[in-house]
């Protein structure tokens, strides 16, 4: 493959800050230095980026869908075609997430994502969201498929997406999870506490090391009962989805996370739908009525319903929640999703990584993102 180079470029490599650098690569990083260290090979194209800068692909490890397409649709190549439609945000490694609905349909949609997936390398992974919740905190899941946490299911399921489950949704306190918990670990799927009503010692019998939508859909913070939240606060290592859309935590709430949990173990997601990219009006979730409207996605009954938030604005927004820098932001929407599932060729601008990056102008607008080292979108 021909080498490109981008040249005058602030570069947030996900390590440290460059501030007049350039980045050599084909597929991979292949050089990653100042301008001062810079000398011309045998390079295909070079690309002055003054005033831009250069920040590493997101990794969104919680989606439903966007553009008019959902996981659940068991379509792979219309997963295909929403992932190509993702670039835009920023997004070059995703995890197609399911949701609570029929064992049928739950078989048919991993089916067709491990499907895509053997196609399209963005696809990193998995999320399996629900149906091992708990009502009382089923959010826009619909109740009637919710079920208790089976690991013969799940080793069933896995194997229909070739292993590509690599996090699960789940209610720790609805049943005895110990053999689905187990299997999950020996399996390398992160265990995940979302749509759940535990209490903090619940919370610590488990074996959950990553929170689902951090405040959303799970026993709160209270005076008396640390629940979900706080364990998610008093545990440091345990990493903690937040969607930062403005409407599902109020910013100061945001803030409060950042202030509690750092930069190190908050991780970036849009929980996007079907919506996502397309004009307000009806929309669905999980064979339910959706309507969206200023940027929010609500069932007819008020609960939120997913989002339609954008990565590149989650990007922005958690600067702009937090007062956190720029190469913060960059952990939280690359570096830690890339740590903790371990993938080890993302996350970063560092020589070997594969060549996944995004470029922004001087008003933090999205301009180019590059996956595998194409470039796959262009403003």
């Amino acid at each position: 493959m021909n080498q490109t180079v981008f040249t005058h470029v602030t570069i947030y490599t996900g390590k440290e800050v460059i501030e007049d650098g350039f980045v050599r690569f084909d597929q991979e990083i292949k050089e990653v230095g100042s301008m001062a260290q810079f000398k011309e090979e045998n390079d295909e194209t070079i690309q002055d980026l003054k005033g831009k800068t250069l920040v590493p692909g997101f990794i969104d490890v919680h989606s439903h869908g966007g553009y008019g397409i959902d996981a659940m649709d068991a379509d792979p190549d219309k997963l295909n075609e929403m992932i190509e439609l993702m670039f835009q945000e920023g997004i070059t490694s995703y995890f197609p997430t399911t949701m609570t609905q029929s064992d049928e349909n739950i078989e048919k949609a991993l089916t067709a994502i491990g499907e895509a997936a053997e196609k399209n390398p963005v696809i990193q992974g998995i999320h399996l969201e629900g149906p091992f919740i708990s009502p009382v905190f089923k959010g826009a899941q619909p109740e009637k498929y919710i079920t208790a946490p089976d690991a013969e299911k799940m080793k069933k399921w896995n194997a229909l997406t070739g292993g590509r489950i690599r996090l699960v949704t789940y209610a720790p306190e609805t049943s005895d999870a110990t053999a689905f918990e187990r299997y999950c670990m020996e399996n390398n799927i992160i265990l995940s506490a979302g749509h759940t009503n535990a209490t903090r010692e619940e919370m610590k019998e488990s074996k959950v090391t990553h929170i689902t939508h951090l405040y959303n859909a799970q026993r709160g913070l209270h005076h008396r009962e640390p629940g979900v939240t706080g364990h998610a606060f008093l545990e440091h290592d345990i990493y903690a989805e937040v969607i930062a859309d403005g409407f599902h935590i109020d910013p100061e709430m945001i803030k409060i996370a950042y202030e509690v949990k750092g930069p190190e173990h908050i991780e970036l997601i849009t929980d996007s739908m079907r919506a996502k990219g397309m004009p307000d009006g009806v929309s669905e979730l999980g064979g339910q009525k959706v309507i969206v409207k200023d940027k929010q996605a609500r069932l007819e009954t008020g609960n939120l319903a997913g989002s339609v938030l954008e990565f590149q604005d989650a990007f922005k927004n958690i600067q702009k929640f937090t007062g956190c820098s720029m190469s913060e932001a960059v952990q939280m929407s690359s570096v830690n999703q890339a740590k903790e599932f371990g993938l080890t060729k993302k996350g970063e601008i560092v020589v070997g990584k594969d060549a996944d990056m995004v470029v922004f102008n001087g008003q933090l607008e999205l301009e180019q993102t590059i996956s595998y080292g194409k470039t796959v979108y262009t403003k």
